[in-house]
């Protein structure tokens, strides 16, 4: 099995928000993105770049079915332009096709804690606990996707320590926020994992010497 699809799982279903455009070129491949749209429970709605291959566009053309499923996994970029936000994080699809469902969010992921977790209360007093947790892929490469987890789950995230090994499930959300610029505030866009359910992943035992 493909060591993504083993480590990092998501599968979205929702209504497409755009046309899809050109995004780059890597390893002789075109790639184009477009936003797609993930309604919530509560009827917030989650917009979610989508990344696919140029061979890929064909399973975009119009359907009966209005919801969009995409199964891929999460991908994070670094910009370094200097416009826009410095992590980039975006859905690289697998495989793409339109359905009559519900809208749908679902993350899974196995990675290493890369950084000390990060506990705080919200103004509202609920505890929240930031994590940056490092997913391997292919050809070295790791994938730093931010992730939070709330309550008591929160407590018990703040235990760990950098190199912790764990399992996460739960949903991609975005979120805006304000950042203060020499021209002033500029409206922005983070997202990250909210975690529903996790586990510590035991630890590989290393291979008996004869």
């Amino acid at each position: 099995m493909d060591m993504s699809s083993e480590n990092n799982y998501t599968r979205l279903c929702g209504v497409m928000a755009g046309s899809p455009v050109y995004s780059h070129s890597s390893r002789g491949q075109d790639f184009y993105s477009f936003p797609l749209q993930v309604q919530r429970l509560s009827g917030n709605t989650d917009t979610v770049n989508i990344i696919l291959r140029r061979e890929q566009l064909a399973a975009l053309e119009p359907e009966e079915a209005e919801k969009l499923c995409v199964t891929g996994e999460l991908r994070t970029f670094n910009n370094r332009r200097g416009e826009g936000a410095r992590l980039i994080i975006s859905v690289f699809a697998r495989e793409l096709c339109f359905l009559d469902e519900e809208d749908s969010n679902l993350v899974r992921l196995c990675g290493t804690l890369c950084k000390p977790p990060n506990l705080r209360t919200t103004p509202m007093g609920r505890d929240i606990c930031d994590l940056m947790v490092a997913v391997n892929r292919r050809y070295g490469r790791s994938d730093y996707l931010p992730c939070i987890c709330w309550g008591a789950k929160a407590r018990e995230a703040a235990l760990w320590t950098v190199g912790t090994v764990v399992c996460l499930e739960g949903r991609i959300q975005s979120r805006g926020y304000i950042k203060l610029t020499e021209e002033g505030p500029v409206e922005k866009t983070a997202f990250e994992v909210s975690v529903t359910e996790m586990e510590l992943c035991p630890a590989e035992e290393p291979e008996p010497v004869n």
